[in-house]
């Protein structure tokens, strides 16, 4: 980002370790949304969409591990992108679940998304999860639209856990898309569980020996879950691992 001319700012607060959905942080306090305070800004990159939407920078960054760039952006009204695993380097960040971590950038508009994206991507000798990819400039086609685009409704697992507000939300977009189909995922809700498996076994595993030399440094949240992670045997996350692979999309 610095290359591409970014001036960095500052950190931002998070939920502990990125694990949590709402970045109530017992160190730091709570992340409220720019819009109502009374209310969360979602996490667990909470800071880094409240940033954005509160106008006090264009750009921020955030990672993902399961929603943790999607929820705030949701939550807070502004473009959040989780990339495909390997497009954009973790170098510089603490891990949580190597297997599912992304780094991606937030933004007010989808340009500024995608140049944040453009200016993030290249291979990195540090992440080898980074090679495989080469460099594909989304900006320049941005201008086209959705035109040479198929969009389709999510139904299902989907359609059946969203609330009201939701589900307007999505017919909004859908209309304004032309997105009359609805496709269903096959055996959604199993590869959330088998994700939230690996999720606590991995970070668990990471934190295992820092809980024993470090137990207070945790907030009680972060800290149970993650004991309770490094207590997952081994079998149920290598199901979960074979269930993951099974469900992932292809085409």
């Amino acid at each position: 980002m610095r290359e591409a001319g970014a001036v960095l700012v500052g950190a931002l607060n998070m939920d502990e370790h990125a694990y949590g959905f709402t970045t109530e942080n017992t160190h730091y306090g709570a992340c409220r949304n720019p819009h109502d305070t009374t209310r969360i800004a979602g996490g667990s990159s909470g800071g880094s969409a409240a940033a954005v939407a509160g106008g006090l920078v264009p750009l921020t960054l955030g990672s993902d591990t399961n929603g943790s760039i999607r929820v705030p952006a949701s939550l807070c009204g502004i473009f959040g992108l989780k990339p495909t695993l390997g497009r954009l380097p973790r170098t510089g960040s603490f891990p949580f679940v190597g297997s599912l971590d992304h780094l991606g950038p937030f933004a007010a508009s989808a340009s500024d998304l995608a140049a944040a994206y453009d200016a993030l991507q290249g291979p990195d000798a540090d992440d080898a999860a980074c090679a495989q990819y080469a460099v594909d400039p989304v900006l320049p086609g941005l201008r086209a639209g959705a035109r040479n685009l198929r969009v389709a409704v999510l139904g299902g697992y989907f359609a059946e856990w969203a609330g009201p507000q939701a589900r307007r939300a999505v017919e909004i977009a859908a209309r304004a898309l032309d997105a009359t189909a609805v496709v269903e995922l096959p055996g959604a809700a199993q590869a959330r569980a088998a994700a939230f498996i690996i999720t606590a076994a991995e970070g668990g595993a990471l934190h295992r020996r820092r809980l024993v030399t470090h137990y207070d440094y945790y907030e009680p949240h972060s800290r149970d879950r993650l004991v309770a992670g490094s207590l997952v045997p081994a079998a149920w996350v290598q199901q979960a691992q074979r269930l993951r692979h099974r469900s992932a999309p292809t085409g």
